[in-house]
């Protein structure tokens, strides 16, 4: 039996993030990794997507060029083939420098690698060896859900985001199931590279947006680049003619199926029933994501493993708030969470800060929504005026609470908004602040102004 101070599972960016401030303190841990290196973001999620994303963007944008004058705009092709390697090749600078920066100078001692799983609350099993550690922080990350039944059916023509960049040549045909934020993201990039997309959601929400008039404007603006099913699930048929996907009474013929229904923290195999605690019916054992303390025991897990914001840069806050936590255990201090805030980076953008519309206590609160086609100057000069704007606000207090919002720029006014309603600033001093002419930040004014009135 070896025995250390601190155990870290997961080499992502909960671990490095661990590591990076257990280091400074004591060389009396092992980090723990099983499988490749480099975090879920720089592997297979935001940041190769966002270079397949790039790519198809500029090529969508030439060919609509067209409408401002530029001639020739009908000849334009893609190299899917080249756009592809381009992308594996962004992943990789990625992902070997995350490597290069944090463990591959790793003592061996501290390094060791192996898939561990607890055998008692302070004892974890790595290739046949007990690691006994007074504290363990979790950070496995997550991994893409796919029904079995469908791995069986489809074989080789299944993909998700962990295959999809390892694609030499694209398929002329794809069904995308799940129209999350990495469902949209990568079915609107497909689109745009030339492969006829359809794409399913078996609820009635897109991109997980939960206000009624969002929902229904981005839907209609994502059916002028590829069709969209929701309301229903689908089913897959495959037979020595090909993939079908069929829908009540209607089919749908494909040469692969992309599947983004959603991530599961990677728990599975992690032994967590020797906590000592009672898991949930997905597996997951209680936390405080104040501490990120697994009960109270000295165990923290963060990141995507504890399901509970599987975002980055929420994965480095509370890798963060977790290690602090192990290193001052028994003294946990519980730390304010950070305005929650989402994005996907579709076109038009869609965006979500704060307070989300189905988690509104309606009477207590005022909501406003603004169009982009009514009047915004800038945007309609760059043929961007299609969109949305939802606010939030407390009756009480004034304060702005929370919107979602489908717009070009989305990313953008988003992070201005969270900030606000950290900041908890009313929308009477919101108001108070500067906006310029000509900009999209005007239909941000305009939103405040409609919320404002309802206040009032």
């Amino acid at each position: 039996m070896r025995k250390v101070r601190f155990a870290i599972i997961g080499a992502g960016t909960v671990g490095l993030t661990a590591l990076g401030l257990i280091k400074k303190h004591t060389d009396d841990y092992v980090l723990i990794q099983a499988g490749v290196f480099g975090t879920t973001c720089a592997r297979v999620g935001c940041m190769p997507s966002k270079a397949l994303i790039h790519a198809a963007n500029h090529f969508f944008h030439a060919k609509l060029s067209k409408s401002v004058g530029v001639s020739g705009t009908d000849h334009l092709e893609v190299d899917q083939g080249f756009v592809m390697k381009r992308v594996r090749r962004f992943r990789d600078r990625f992902t070997s420098g995350i490597k290069a920066a944090t463990t591959d100078d790793l003592p061996a001692e501290n390094l060791l690698l192996g898939a561990a799983r607890f055998v008692a609350p302070n004892q974890l099993e790595v290739n046949g060896q007990i690691i006994e550690a007074e504290r363990i922080i979790i950070g496995t990350g997550s991994s893409p859900i796919v029904p079995d039944a469908w791995r069986d059916k489809l074989g080789d023509c299944l993909l998700t985001s962990d295959n999809l960049f390892e694609l030499k040549v694209l398929p002329k045909r794809i069904a995308v199931i799940g129209l999350g934020v990495i469902g949209l993201e990568l079915g609107q990039a497909l689109s745009r590279l030339g492969v006829e997309v359809i794409g399913f959601e078996a609820s009635d929400n897109v991109c997980g947006v939960h206000h009624p008039q969002v929902s229904v404007k981005l839907a209609q603006l994502l059916a002028n680049e590829f069709q969209v099913y929701t309301g229903k699930a689908v089913d897959i048929d495959v037979d020595s003619n090909g993939i079908r996907l069929v829908r009540d009474d209607q089919s749908f013929e494909v040469d692969a199926v992309l599947v983004t229904i959603g991530r599961k923290p990677n728990v599975d195999q992690l032994g967590l029933k020797h906590l000592g605690v009672k898991l949930d019916q997905y597996g997951l054992a209680p936390f405080n994501p104040q501490t990120m303390q697994i009960a109270d025991l000295p165990i923290f897990i963060a990141g995507d493993a504890s399901g509970y914001r599987p975002i980055l840069h929420e994965a480095g806050d509370e890798g963060k708030i977790a290690t602090l936590n192990a290193l001052a255990f028994p003294n946990v201090q519980s730390t304010k969470r950070k305005t929650s805030l989402g994005i996907s980076f579709i076109e038009p953008g869609v965006a979500y800060f704060g307070l989300r519309y189905n988690e509104l206590a309606r009477a207590n609160c005022v909501t406003a929504e603004f169009d982009l086609h009514c009047n915004n100057g800038r945007a309609i000069v760059m043929d961007q005026d299609q969109g949305l704007i939802c606010l939030f606000a407390d009756k009480k207090s004034g304060c702005l609470l929370g919107g979602e919002i489908v717009m070009h720029q989305a990313e953008h006014i988003a992070h201005l908004l969270a900030w606000c309603v950290q900041q908890q600033m009313t929308v009477a001093q919101i108001l108070q602040m500067p906006f310029y002419h000509p900009v999209l930040e005007e239909a941000v004014e305009s939103a405040l102004k409609l919320l404002s009135a309802k206040l009032q």
